[in-house]
């Protein structure tokens, strides 16, 4: 369950960045950094949690399935 509550939090986190980039990009215009800061952090987060995902899958604390299975 936990796992499950920190990949949700870990999406949500990148929805948000996302979202904040898009918000920066439309009221700045281009005036600040603000958007590239937005969106290198989403970037960040998406790789961190590949990499979370796949050293659980390796270490056994992620058991991946198949599609209805």
């Amino acid at each position: 369950m936990f796992k499950t509550l920190f990949i949700i939090a870990f999406l949500i986190a990148i929805l948000y960045s996302l979202g904040a980039g898009l918000y920066y990009m439309m009221s700045d215009k281009g005036s600040t950094d603000r958007t590239l800061k937005a969106l290198t952090w989403r970037i960040g987060l998406s790789v961190l949690l590949i990499v979370l995902i796949v050293i659980g899958i390796k270490t056994g604390l992620i058991r991946p399935h198949g599609v209805g299975g």
